[in-house]
């Protein structure tokens, strides 16, 4: 059995409560972890504007989890997302190398880092 790195990101519909959509992430997790699956991480992005209407919502909740997993895993786990009516849309995608690492670093937070402000910055905004 080789284990692969998979990155899902779901969005839950925004009419449940609070406690409705700590549920709905939690089934999920208890799910991919009944299948095998080793989470390593986990975000809960909150609700964000769709880029087009689902369903004539216009906002979702957004929750994404990356895992390593066999890919027989996969099939049964976006089975058990579709079914879910709670969840209006999700993708699953295969991670290589270069994506682990991408996530590792953007966990870390090397990018979008504010340009920390120089010393010669200063004294141009001073001459100005």
């Amino acid at each position: 059995m080789s284990l692969k790195h998979y990155e899902t990101v779901f969005i839950i519909t925004p009419v449940l409560s609070e406690q409705q959509i700590k549920e709905t992430v939690q089934k999920f997790q208890e799910t991919l972890k009944e299948l095998g699956a080793d989470i390593y991480n986990e975000e809960s992005w909150g609700i964000k504007k769709l880029a087009y209407p689902i369903d004539k919502k216009t906002t979702g909740y957004y929750q994404l989890f990356e895992f390593k997993a066999d890919p027989s895993v996969i099939k049964q786990y976006e089975i058990e997302l579709k079914r879910d009516e709670k969840v209006m849309r999700f993708i699953t995608v295969s991670l290589d190398k270069y994506g682990v690492d991408f996530n590792e670093k953007r966990r870390q937070g090397k990018f979008n880092k504010k340009k920390k402000e120089t010393e010669s910055d200063k004294k141009e905004e001073v001459k100005s």
